[in-house]
C-alpha cells in the first residue's frame, strides 16, 4: 500500500485520485514541508519545497538523448504549439489554396484558418495554436519519509 513501509522511494510522484493524500505523503502543490522531518525528501529537493505539478504534466528528462535538449531536471518548460499550415497558389489570377486542420472540425468554424485571395505567386503561412492532450484530473502526491 501507500503507507509508511510502500515500497515506492521517497520523491516519486505518484497520481493519486483524492483530494487529500495518506498518511506520510504530501501534495506536489509548491508547499515548503520541513527538511528536519523529512530529510530523505530534503536531499531530492534542497531548497525545502515541492515543485508545483498542479495543472501540469510530467516529461521525461532528454538527459544527452537530444530531443529536448538544454533542459535540467526538475526545469520548468513553458508551452509549445503545432501550427495549421495554409498554402495557395496563383495561377494567371485565380488563387486555389488547400487548408490543413489536424484537429479534425468542419470547415467554417472558427478554428480554421482563413484564406486570402489575391495575385500572388506562392505562399506558405503558419498559424499557431495551442496544444492540450486529452487528460484526467489527478493530484501528484510523494511519499514524504
Amino acid at each position: 500500500g501507500l503507507g509508511d513501509g510502500s515500497a515506492l522511494p521517497v520523491g516519486v510522484p505518484v497520481p493519486w485520485a483524492l483530494p487529500n493524500p495518506p498518511q506520510g505523503w504530501l501534495k506536489y502543490n509548491g508547499a515548503p514541508f520541513d527538511k528536519i522531518m523529512f530529510p530523505k525528501l530534503g536531499a531530492i529537493y534542497p531548497s525545502g519545497i515541492l515543485p508545483d505539478l498542479r495543472g501540469e504534466f510530467i516529461r521525461g528528462w532528454d538527459d544527452g538523448r537530444g530531443v529536448d535538449s538544454g533542459r535540467t531536471l526538475l526545469s520548468e518548460q513553458v508551452a509549445s504549439s503545432i501550427g495549421r499550415y495554409v498554402s495557395g497558389t496563383s495561377t494567371t489570377g485565380v488563387v486555389g489554396a488547400t487548408v490543413y486542420d489536424p484537429d479534425g472540425t468542419t470547415p467554417g468554424d472558427s478554428s480554421w484558418a482563413g484564406v486570402a485571395t489575391g495575385m500572388t505567386t506562392k505562399t506558405i503561412q503558419q498559424q499557431r495554436d495551442a496544444v492540450r492532450p486529452r487528460n484526467i484530473a489527478f493530484n501528484y502526491i510523494v511519499r514524504a519519509a
